[in-house]
C-alpha cells in the first residue's frame, strides 16, 4: 500500500497492525491543525506539544476508531482530552494566544470556527467577560461535556453550568 495516498481509514488500520510509517502520514498529516486547534485553547505552547505527543502515543498504543465519523473529528476528541490531561497534571490553565499567524495550515472547520468568532457572532462573544466566552468555547465549540470543560477550565462543574448560563443569557441580549 502507497502511505502517501493512503485514506485516513487505510491508515489507521495500518497503525493497528503496528506500521510505523502509517502513524508518520497520519502525524504529517493531523499535526499542523491539532496544533492550531489546541493553541486556540491553551496559550502554553509546552503544554500543547505535550498534548499532541500524548495523542500520537494514545493513537499508537491503541488506535481504538471505528469507523463511524472521521478521523480528524476522532483525533481531535483524543487531542482535546490530553490537552485536559496535560493541564490537569500541570494544575494550571493559561488562556490562548489571539494573534493571527500565517504559517499555521488551517482546515475548512477552522475557518468555520474562525467565522463563527470574527463573524455575526463575534460580538456577542467578544461582549462576554472572559469567564463566560471561555466555558463557551469548551463546550459549545470544543464540544466538551460539563465535567471536562470544568477540568480544562479548573472550576466546579456548577460553575461550568452557572456560566453557561449567564453566557446564553448575554448572548441572547445581545442578539435581540
Amino acid at each position: 500500500m502507497d502511505l502517501d495516498s493512503a485514506s485516513d481509514a487505510d491508515l489507521i488500520a495500518a497503525v493497528a497492525a503496528e506500521n510505523r510509517g502509517a502513524l508518520r502520514v497520519l502525524h504529517e498529516r493531523h499535526s499542523p491543525w491539532l496544533v492550531a486547534r489546541l493553541r486556540r485553547r491553551c496559550g502554553d505552547a509546552d503544554v500543547v506539544a505535550e498534548a499532541v505527543q500524548d495523542t500520537w502515543m494514545a493513537v499508537w498504543r491503541a488506535p481504538r476508531w471505528e469507523g463511524r465519523g472521521e478521523v480528524g473529528a476522532w483525533l481531535w476528541g483524543i487531542a482535546i482530552r490530553r490537552l485536559i490531561g496535560v493541564q490537569r497534571r500541570r494544575n494550571r490553565w493559561v488562556p490562548p494566544v489571539r494573534q493571527p499567524r500565517d504559517d499555521i495550515v488551517v482546515s475548512a472547520e477552522e475557518r468555520v470556527l474562525l467565522g463563527v468568532e470574527l463573524g455575526d457572532l463575534a460580538g456577542a462573544l467578544t461582549a462576554l467577560s472572559p469567564e463566560l466566552r471561555a466555558v463557551v468555547q469548551a463546550t459549545v465549540l470544543d464540544g466538551l461535556t460539563t465535567k471536562e470543560a470544568a477540568v480544562l477550565l479548573g472550576i466546579p462543574r456548577g460553575t461550568v453550568k452557572s456560566r453557561m448560563s449567564r453566557a446564553r443569557i448575554e448572548m441572547r441580549g445581545a442578539l435581540a
